[in-house]
């Protein structure tokens, strides 16, 4: 049974939003491409606003729905 690749642009957004809950630096981003950079940073700024309203470590996960999967 063939797997379905999951969306680029969604698997950064989940990777940034998981390294801005958890503190880390925005230039950690690993991608070079513009598009999928965005949604890294995306994700980064919302988890970044997550730990700023103290939701940090799990509960930062469970603020944002897109970050579970």
């Amino acid at each position: 049974m063939k797997r379905q690749k999951r969306d680029p642009f969604q698997k950064a957004y989940v990777s940034g939003y998981k390294a801005g809950v958890t503190g880390r630096s925005r230039d950690d981003c690993p991608s070079q491409g513009i598009e999928v950079r965005e949604s890294w940073m995306s994700g980064w700024r919302e988890g970044r606003e997550a730990q700023w309203s103290g939701m940090t470590g799990v509960s930062g996960l469970h603020v944002n729905p897109m970050a579970t999967t």
